[in-house]
């Protein structure tokens, strides 16, 4: 198991093995930090002349046993051209920093400050959020260690050289609430399917009630009499029964309208009878990660007592083939009693967010809901692994997402919506098919969602390239990115909470 990192907020550290420090472009300094390296003569001058180090953001110096220094190693990292650092950028800074320590180092002192001076305490927790986010591992099955690896501590400790630790020790509190959401989703994409399957999901999403979640978890039986045939039709193939977790977080005022978050569970995706292909079959246990996002925003939100209404609801199924699987050419028919056309068993997603989305928006009746889903391929073709498609019935909601993931770095791009491609899902046989065929698939898959939202405000997700397999970042190097956690924490604070 990767170590676990232990943070410490003060004004002094007293033990280190590494010492970092942060640098502007062209060498600018602190004035504590330039204290520091004024110790060394000109040693640092000439090293960074020699390895052309000029500060640039991002890029860092590494110096064994600095002369005129009590450390074994001095890490000098870059943060560009000098200006105001947004929380995003120093969330960055925190997990280039953390991305210096090698697996044998028990402890390191970052010190918190910039040109400007000394950090303010949440400055310092940013520092913090994108050390932790950037040290997570998921080395769980692994049973084999290299011999370093072996010799590794089994805890770090951070120290954060601040000049209010009591401040930046609280501010930190909120942090790790976010940073629990995200490892607790990154987790839940990284398990196998084998592992992971819809009850097991279930089971953990159900320890939200240490938090003070309350949580239900509605099973087969349930479903049925709620008329979910769309849902059940995408789970009836397998050996796992597919399960409905609902999680309640009230922060807010009492009776107020909640805020609903929607998640597409599919713990493993075969295709079903419309079978993927063999090559990358692996990648479908994170079929779920719209669900283990949803998870990890309920835990943060409810971690932090934030003063929010929410309901978090995941649809958890398994896409398998078997003779009890269905068919191509099938029809269901939905909870709102509008009748599907089964034209691929492999386009279920939607399926499941069908019934979910209409069930959430019955019962609670929420002022919006956004539902998060690895819905399409044809996402990826369009936008590649840096932004997620975003699609929505409201324009202000879109532009509070939009912002929101530029502040957090957990991008969207906004796609269109339009009655032109309403008319490709059409059915002959039904009130609509599952896929309107290869052109804008992302878009004919979110015209179906929209058929289930009335006139609540709404947005969908598309999170395939950005929620599993997703790329390697400064703050993430995981499989299962846990993409949408701190998006949608984010939007929350800003605009919804009392």
């Amino acid at each position: 198991m990767a170590a676990a990192l232990k943070f410490v907020f003060n004004p002094f550290a007293t033990r280190r093995d590494v010492l970092i420090l942060f640098c502007a472009e062209n060498l600018k300094f602190g004035p504590a930090s330039r204290r520091i390296v004024s110790r060394m003569g000109d040693g640092f001058h000439r090293a960074a002349a020699a390895d052309r180090f000029t500060g640039k953001n991002g890029s860092s110096l590494d110096l064994i046993a600095p002369g005129g220094l009590d450390v074994p190693r001095l890490v000098v990292v870059g943060t560009g051209k000098h200006s105001a650092l947004t929380s995003r950028d120093l969330t960055k800074l925190g997990g280039v920093a953390m991305g210096k320590l090698t697996k044998t180092t028990a402890a390191a002192t970052i010190f918190a400050e910039m040109r400007s001076g000394a950090l303010k305490a949440d400055q310092v927790a940013d520092l913090a959020l994108g050390a932790r986010l950037r040290g997570y591992s998921f080395d769980l099955y692994k049973t084999k260690r290299k011999e370093d690896e072996e010799q590794a501590p089994k805890r770090i400790e951070l120290n954060f050289a601040c000049s209010n630790p009591a401040s930046a020790e609280k501010a930190w509190g909120r942090r790790a609430a976010i940073a629990d959401g995200v490892v607790f989703a990154r987790d839940l994409v990284n398990e196998p399917g084998n592992v992971l399957y819809p009850g097991e999901f279930a089971r953990r999403a159900s320890g939200l009630t240490k938090v003070g979640v309350g949580v239900e978890v509605l099973d087969v039986a349930a479903m049925r009499k709620l008329g979910m045939g769309a849902l059940l039709g995408v789970g009836q193939g397998s050996a796992h029964e597919a399960k409905l977790v609902v999680m309640r977080w009230n922060g807010g005022k009492r009776g107020g309208d909640p805020v609903a978050f929607i998640g597409k569970g599919v713990c493993f995706d075969s295709g079903g009878l419309s079978i993927k292909p063999a090559q990358n079959m692996e990648d479908m246990k994170g079929d779920m990660a719209g669900a283990a996002c949803v998870v990890g925003l309920i835990h943060a939100l409810a971690a932090r007592k934030a003063k929010v209404n929410a309901v978090g609801a995941i649809g958890l199924v398994e896409n398998m083939p078997d003779g009890k699987a269905q068919r191509p050419g099938d029809i269901v028919k939905t909870m709102s009693g509008q009748t599907i056309e089964i034209i691929n068993t492999d386009a279920e997603g939607r399926l499941v967010l069908a019934d979910v989305l209409h069930y959430v928006n019955k019962r609670f009746k929420p002022k919006l809901m956004i539902n998060l889903a690895t819905l399409t391929g044809a996402i990826i073709v369009a936008l590649g692994q840096e932004y997620a498609g975003l699609f929505c019935n409201d324009d202000k909601l879109a532009e509070r997402l939009i912002e929101a993931g530029e502040a957090t770095g957990e991008r969207v791009w906004r796609m269109p919506l339009g009655p032109e491609y309403d008319k490709m899902i059409d059915s002959k046989f039904a009130d609509m098919k599952n896929t309107g065929g290869r052109s804008g698939g992302a878009i004919t898959a979110a015209q179906l969602l929209q058929r289930f939202v009335d006139k609540t405000p709404w947005a969908h997700l598309d999170i395939a390239g950005t929620g599993m397999g997703s790329p390697q970042n400064d703050i993430n190097h995981s499989w299962g990115s846990g993409w949408g956690v701190r998006l949608l924490e984010r939007l929350v604070e800003d605009h919804y909470e009392r």
